[in-house]
């Protein structure tokens, strides 16, 4: 099992990056969360986790080990695999998902797409004590830049929407809100789709 690649990111977006460590570009996939921490070109340090099954081997990033406590703490409940447990970290912060365990929100849960009731309930049932001992909700992400709608774009038709609906509804939400960011984008169109 890995534990981290420390390099310099050569393509970063929303669902993924290519991390180049001695010659060698490793695809890792990433929620938005982390996405919204790094740039093209930074020198980073990605903490993993790795998916190995029959027909493929899969790594996930995080930027911090906090939100990769919380994905292998999600993956652990019972119908919640790691795409849907990094649509969670894509959807709310880790700071967000401890919050709403403890909390018992299902209804925050919920919002997230995947996620219905039960799901939801077996997570707060399952999680509860585990993650109540982590705690404080932190804001984040300030990165704008002119491809905005492609980004956000990109990243939804890659986590598996069809793009025609996607693109009215990315397109709806830049009406509404001008100075949204690709995460802000994608977090609300989650809640739409």
């Amino acid at each position: 099992m890995y534990e981290y690649i420390k390099g310099h990111i050569t393509q970063l977006t929303p669902t993924f990056i290519v991390i180049e460590n001695n010659g060698i570009g490793y695809l890792v996939n990433i929620s938005l969360n982390t996405f919204g921490k790094w740039k093209e070109g930074d020198q980073a340090t990605v903490f993993l986790h790795e998916v190995i099954r029959e027909d493929t081997h899969d790594m996930y990033g995080f930027s911090d080990t906090k939100e990769r406590e919380v994905f292998r703490s999600l993956i652990t409940v019972s119908g919640v695999g790691a795409n849907t447990a990094r649509m969670v970290l894509s959807s709310l912060s880790p700071d967000e998902v401890i919050a709403a365990i403890t909390a018992g929100d299902v209804k925050l849960l919920k919002s997230v797409k995947g996620i219905g009731e039960k799901s939801a309930q077996r997570m707060i049932v399952d999680l509860k004590d585990k993650l109540g001992k982590q705690g404080d909700i932190s804001e984040l992400f300030a990165r704008k830049d002119n491809t905005i709608r492609q980004e956000a774009l990109s990243a939804l038709v890659m986590l598996g929407f069809a793009k025609a609906t996607v693109e009215k509804v990315i397109d709806k939400l830049i009406s509404e809100n001008p100075a949204a960011s690709v995460e802000q984008l994608v977090k609300l169109s989650l809640k739409r789709l």
